[in-house]
């Protein structure tokens, strides 16, 4: 076989299998391609069609996997998804502590600004600690925020040191404009001589310091439309079923008026708001104290 030959053949290949890509992107490809923005003080992806205008918009809290799958799924739905992440990514903080909420307010005014969105029904989703945060973003800026879908949520707002790698010095998880939003201070999960964490308790521990909770608890009485909550009854990391009943006894006695639904799951543990269509065995988590592996369980059933 000549050289020539062997370079049309060689060309030949390579074009069908570029046209094959293309093909198949094509016949695979639903509409929605992620868009990077890293400009007007936040980083994110934002997820719409090229048809979509003046829609809904959902906001997810936290970014990441997470957000990515729901704002794509959102964005099919002929709506506006934005992942948003706000710690762990280059050029965001490294630990979830003395977050500035006026970072997710500078978000959600571009957002509004997009001809894809209806300003008037921008919604902010997140899960667990993303729950509280995205409670605690509704009732801080509720001229830009249209409702809240919270999974696993909390009724508080709590400090910084909740987790073994966060710093050792307590602080506050959120600000605003320098001024720390009041949390529920809680001690470092620390070892134990067995090979599993308590989490749920370590959680109903923090709950009973009253006088904290009563000054951390989160305004929800102050977000201007509805309040969607999911949570499972056997969720095993912290009490999010009590929480969303927290939540509920302080919407009524503020005589809430925007719909609100409190939805429990018997059989729901603590990773609800996972990708339904990746059902998992797994039913524990791993941390690790000091050098020492640790479990703790989720709760839940597949």
């Amino acid at each position: 076989m000549t050289n020539k030959r062997k370079i049309r053949i060689s060309m030949a290949v390579i074009a069908f299998l570029l046209i094959g890509y293309f093909v198949a992107d094509a016949w695979l490809f639903d509409g929605v391609r992620p868009k990077a923005i890293t400009e007007n003080g936040f980083q994110a992806d934002l997820f719409v069609k090229d048809d979509v205008n003046n829609k809904t918009a959902i906001v997810l809290i936290g970014g990441g996997p997470w957000g990515d799958y729901w704002a794509n799924e959102f964005a099919k739905n002929k709506m506006v998804g934005l992942s948003l992440p706000y710690v762990y990514e280059e050029n965001l903080p490294k630990l979830p502590e003395k977050i500035d909420l006026v970072y997710f307010k500078n978000a959600l005014q571009w957002l509004g600004q997009l001809a894809e969105v209806d300003p008037d029904k921008i919604i902010v989703m997140g899960a667990s600690r993303n729950a509280e945060l995205a409670l605690l973003i509704a009732s801080k800026f509720p001229e830009i925020v249209s409702g809240v879908i919270a999974y696993a949520p909390s009724s508080v707002s709590w400090s910084n040191s909740v987790l073994p790698y966060n710093s050792d010095t307590l602080k506050a998880s959120w600000t605003y404009k320098g001024t720390d939003i009041p949390y529920v201070p809680m001690e470092k999960i620390t070892p134990n001589n067995a090979d599993k964490i308590e989490m749920l308790a370590y959680w109903e521990k923090g709950l009973s310091k009253i006088d904290f909770v009563n000054k951390a608890l989160i305004k929800v009485e102050q977000i201007r439309g509805p309040i969607l909550l999911f949570s499972g009854i056997d969720d095993e990391v912290w009490p999010s079923a009590k929480m969303a009943n927290m939540i509920e006894q302080r919407l009524a006695e503020n005589n809430f008026k925007p719909h609100f639904s409190n939805i429990k799951y018997k059989d729901a543990g603590h990773s609800i708001s996972t990708n339904p269509e990746q059902i998992s065995d797994v039913r524990t988590g791993k941390i690790k104290i000091k050098g020492k592996n640790y479990t703790y369980d989720f709760g839940g059933t597949n």
